[in-house]
């Protein structure tokens, strides 16, 4: 049996690190758009862009694990179709015949018109490229604005800040992260990039002349899953490819993982697609699983974390789409004049019960946070 992944990032290379350690001996072949080997993308908006952590350490393994575990790489080579009847993938060089598939095509940031027109260089952040761009853009009393409060908005804000940057944040909403954390927590970081000196403007549209005050503009509005391959293989898609609790797809012999798998979740009782680090790497192993015969099924709950400045955080849940009914917050979530935040815990609950739960420099709580969804407060 020969085995193709499709995407070279941390879904695609946990996956044929895990099919090799399941004891898969036959061929699998990874193909990937960018020249680089499998490496982890949240340290490019972290600790790689901070200067605090080399790059080299985002890769999962060197060049020589792959020859050594007979993993045939096929980088920056783009999989331009997948002919589903012959069990083919077509590039520019030829096709490769499969007897299973695992897509693993990641996401692509999303585009803001605005931007473009401002006149003034614009980034995104997705790449090693980018993050290194950013890296070397960030010095001392550079003007950044940043559109978008999101995950990575914010956490490109702190880096520029660290540099000496002067930074505006644009967001549409009331608050940064307001859909994620709701407004009990999303005020938090608030007042954190505030006490940093981000100059936050919230609840506002921005425009290409608001964006011409700056030296640099950075875009954090979002991605899309990138699913051109399976729509074209006429696969099921909605949000992402449809997959199985097995991560499989309307065609049995391909699945798909990471940032475009909209995967059926049986402990939430609903589909839901995750752009997270975890996610990426369970869903691979999970379809590792399944590529070799063993069955098994992802259910494990959502997982996120963010460092920006003194605040290290991590989240697990899901509210869902019918919201919660209040946030208990243990410990002290204020932040102070100088951007010292505490340790604290928040749950959010409905219907008397955990849906989601984070804790906030406070480490040690991690499996609290995990044990205490479903429980009843």
């Amino acid at each position: 049996m020969s085995i193709v992944v499709v995407g070279a990032g941390l879904a695609g290379g946990t996956a044929v690190t895990e099919l090799r350690r399941l004891g898969y001996d036959g061929a699998i072949t990874l193909y990937g758009r960018e020249p680089h080997l499998p490496y982890e993308r949240p340290p490019l908006s972290k600790d790689v862009l901070l200067g605090t952590k080399p790059l080299d350490a985002v890769f999962l393994h060197d060049r020589a694990w792959y020859d050594e575990h007979d993993v045939a790489l096929r980088l920056d080579t783009a999989v331009t179709s997948i002919d589903r009847t012959e069990h083919r993938v077509v590039t520019a060089d030829g096709a490769e015949r499969y007897d299973r598939l695992l897509l693993a095509t990641g996401a692509t940031p999303r585009r803001f018109p605005e931007a473009d027109s401002a006149g003034v260089p614009v980034a995104y952040l997705r790449t090693i490229e980018d993050s290194e761009r950013l890296e070397a853009a960030f010095v001392d009393g550079t003007r950044v604005a940043i559109v978008g409060a999101g995950w990575i908005g914010l956490e490109v804000a702190a880096a520029a800040r660290h540099a000496g940057c002067e930074v505006t944040v644009y967001e549409r909403s009331e608050l940064p992260l307001l859909g994620v954390l709701g407004p009990e927590v999303a005020r938090v970081f608030a007042d954190l990039h505030r006490a940093h000196g981000v100059d936050l403007r919230l609840g506002t549209s921005v425009t290409a002349d608001d964006l011409r005050r700056a030296d640099l503009v950075v875009v954090g509005i979002g991605a899309e899953p990138t699913i051109d391959l399976a729509r074209d293989a006429r696969l099921a898609v909605g949000n992402g490819v449809l997959v199985d609790e097995a991560l499989r797809t309307s065609d049995p012999a391909i699945l798909a993982v990471g940032d475009i798998a909209n995967h059926l979740h049986d402990r939430l009782g609903r589909r839901i697609r995750v752009e997270h680090w975890e996610d990426a790497i369970e869903q691979a192993k999970v379809a590792a699983c399944t590529l070799v015969g063993e069955e098994t099924t992802y259910d494990r709950m959502p997982y996120f974390f963010t460092d920006q400045y003194d605040l290290g955080m991590e989240y697990v849940g899901s509210v869902g789409p019918g919201g919660y009914d209040r946030v208990d917050i243990e410990g002290d979530a204020t932040v102070t004049p100088d951007g010292g935040v505490g340790a604290f815990r928040a749950f959010w609950v409905a219907d008397g019960h955990v849906v989601a739960a984070m804790q906030a420099n406070d480490w040690d709580a991690s499996g609290v946070i995990r044990a205490s969804l479903g429980t009843t407060r």
